[in-house]
């Protein structure tokens, strides 16, 4: 499995991020997936996850704020981020939404500032 995400980058706050997550290797259908970010210092965090049947959940933080979204046929997992601000600037990982992961791919890093 490759976990392979992408669209990170350095923004003001108050705009725009859309994360992409490409996994390969599986049938994305059968798994519940998330979107995990790790800021320096700090443990890693789910922030928001998306059930194989389409159902959503987020962490307080970003509610409001951030979409998850999957596209089972393109096999990707994606993150609309809105509004961010700079306690949002953290390496963003997708993968399994259990307590069994995949092994975490290299994330991409996302940086806001104020």
């Amino acid at each position: 499995v490759q976990l392979q995400a992408s669209g990170g980058g350095f923004v003001q706050a108050g705009v725009s991020l859309r994360l992409s997550c490409v996994v390969s290797g599986i049938n994305l259908n059968n798994y519940d997936m998330g979107w995990y970010r790790q800021a320096p210092g700090k443990q890693r965090e789910l922030v928001a996850g998306i059930s194989r049947d389409g159902s959503t959940n987020y962490a307080d933080s970003v509610k409001d704020r951030f979409t998850i979204s999957r596209d089972n046929a393109k096999k990707t997992v994606n993150l609309q981020m809105n509004r961010l601000k700079p306690e949002d600037t953290a390496v963003y990982y997708c993968n399994r939404k259990s307590i069994v992961k995949f092994l975490w791919g290299q994330g991409t890093q996302v940086t806001v500032s104020s």
